[in-house]
């Protein structure tokens, strides 16, 4: 792949999302739906979720979302091009919680050096996990970097939880959320 124009995925040009690992596409589809003045890109591995955010998006007739199959690193690593995202979504990513699989984590320096590299000047990331001990990894990572300011998270209504938050808020767990600017 060569890097993305966005001139010609979207018809607007606008400030672009996107919502790594979009999963069922419950966030992305509110956000596109709530923001208009906005693009989306929802990226996930599995076909059959996309197909079914990508026929709501249609019926819907939103024109700020588009949808990519690929992998997430892949994808911010070679196809995203410089300072062209305005905002990252990880929301709910895999913990890898065993320590022989850390090494698996999207979160990490390589990660964070691309998402720096691809987002605009003071350009957010927002992240969200269940996962008590990958937060505070997630944390130490965004510091270590060095290159991302902490901010406060914004408030979302209930109407903008991803599946997976539902899931973990019915059963009574925990939800933590950051969300870092680029210096």
């Amino acid at each position: 792949f060569e890097p993305l124009d966005w001139g010609r995925v979207f018809a607007r040009e606008q400030p672009i999302e996107i919502d790594l690992g979009c999963g069922k596409g419950s966030f992305l589809f509110w956000a596109a739906q709530t923001q208009p003045q906005r693009n989306f890109v929802g990226v996930d591995r599995l076909l059959r979720r996309l197909r079914r955010v990508d026929r709501r998006a249609v019926r819907a007739g939103l024109q700020n979302l588009h949808l990519l199959r690929i992998e997430s690193t892949y994808l911010i690593s070679k196809v995203i091009p410089d300072h062209s995202v305005s905002t990252y979504h990880v929301l709910f990513p895999d913990p890898w919680p065993k320590r022989r699989h850390q090494g698996r984590r999207l979160i990490g320096a390589p990660f964070l050096a691309d998402v720096r590299r691809t987002l605009t000047v003071g350009g957010i990331v927002n992240c969200a996990t269940d996962h008590e001990e990958y937060f505070e990894w997630i944390q130490r990572e965004f510091q270590k970097d060095g290159g991302f300011i902490q901010d406060e998270p914004a408030p979302l209504p209930e109407e903008a939880r991803t599946d997976f938050e539902r899931k973990f808020v019915a059963a009574g767990k925990e939800v933590y959320r950051c969300r870092w600017r680029k210096r």
